[in-house]
């Protein structure tokens, strides 16, 4: 019993270490750091609960010499667990309960492929109506009056500009737009946030998963900031483009725009860039991140690798006449 409690006891935490990381300077210092720790976190979460379940279900088998001693051996500690009322009312328990939640999260993740898909090929199909590919930059244009950029993530990998956008950005501008759509492409940021959403539509209730939703959000675009800026002119160049597009509209639910989120915020970190993260810390941080992740594991299996260096059978089994 004690492996359930100390996974529990690790996703509580986990979840109240949530609030303490959002706003933390350093995360919009270095935003490819903080989408991998919000990634590690929301995820050590789940697999906490998941493996805290599944520890309940199954005891520890033993690892014996010969297949035939191991397989008697698991049947012996099976029945053991489930002889009495007590231990089968909870191995029941954890086994449902870690089917329940396994199901519902890739059911969840499944939704939301399944929708960023359809919504994206219904759009690319109302592109093919009215757009253009211009044959410089390979870049769609759309006619449209109010000036918004995009990328649609897929096979095609498409970036969308609207001829207003054309109008009032200048050459510079369109191509420091152009970069921070490329970075959201090569970045898979789209897979960043259908992981997200999946997690929120999984545990709709659960306040640490819609804070990751949005702080994701905003770190994916600080990330294709950071990759479209290479240097103080860039930063500039892409700050001002940001403010010549922030009238734009909402971009499509599959699309990934360069004026989406806080765009005010991110015209003042572009114009007055923070000092890069220390090497030191950014190695200290992966580790930590690395170890959310590993520590729900290790603490299921310690008692499997404590049996397996015992070579024996943690359940004690009467001795035949």
């Amino acid at each position: 019993m004690t492996t359930p409690v100390l996974l529990i006891t690790f996703a509580l935490l986990a979840t109240l270490a949530g609030p303490l990381l959002k706003g933390r300077g350093w995360v919009d210092r270095s935003p490819r750091l903080g989408i991998l720790v919000w990634q590690a976190l929301t995820a050590s979460i789940v697999v906490s609960v998941i493996l805290a379940s599944v520890s309940l279900a199954l005891p520890v088998m033993p690892v014996l010499g010969g297949l035939a001693d191991f397989l008697q051996a698991c049947a012996m500690v099976l029945r053991a667990q489930y002889s009495t009322p007590g231990g089968a009312v909870v191995s029941m328990a954890g086994a449902v309960m870690a089917f329940v939640l396994g199901a519902r999260v890739l059911y969840c993740l499944a939704i939301e492929v399944m929708s960023a898909r359809r919504d994206r090929k219904e759009h690319i199909g109302s592109l093919s109506l009215v757009s253009r590919r211009d044959p410089t930059t390979d870049v769609l244009v759309v006619d449209h009056a109010v000036p918004t950029a995009y990328c649609l993530p897929g096979r095609r990998r498409d970036i969308v500009f609207t001829t207003a956008a054309l109008r009032v950005l200048d050459e510079q501008q369109r191509q420091a737009v152009l970069r921070h759509e490329l970075a959201h492409l090569h970045g898979h940021h789209h897979l960043v946030l259908i992981g997200a959403n999946a997690w929120v539509r999984a545990f709709p209730r659960i306040p640490i998963f819609a804070m990751a939703r949005v702080e994701l959000g905003r770190l994916v675009e600080l990330a294709a900031d950071d990759r479209a800026a290479a240097g103080n002119d860039s930063r500039l160049t892409v700050a001002s483009a940001l403010v010549r597009l922030a009238e734009a509209g909402h971009a499509p639910a599959s699309a990934l725009a360069a004026s989406g989120t806080a765009t005010l915020v991110r015209v003042r970190r572009l114009a007055a860039p923070a000092a890069p993260l220390h090497r030191a810390r950014v190695a200290l941080t992966m580790v930590a991140a690395t170890a959310m992740l590993a520590l729900p594991v290790a603490v299921t299996a310690t008692p499997a690798l404590a049996t397996v260096q015992a070579q024996t059978c943690p359940v004690e089994f009467p001795q035949s006449v």
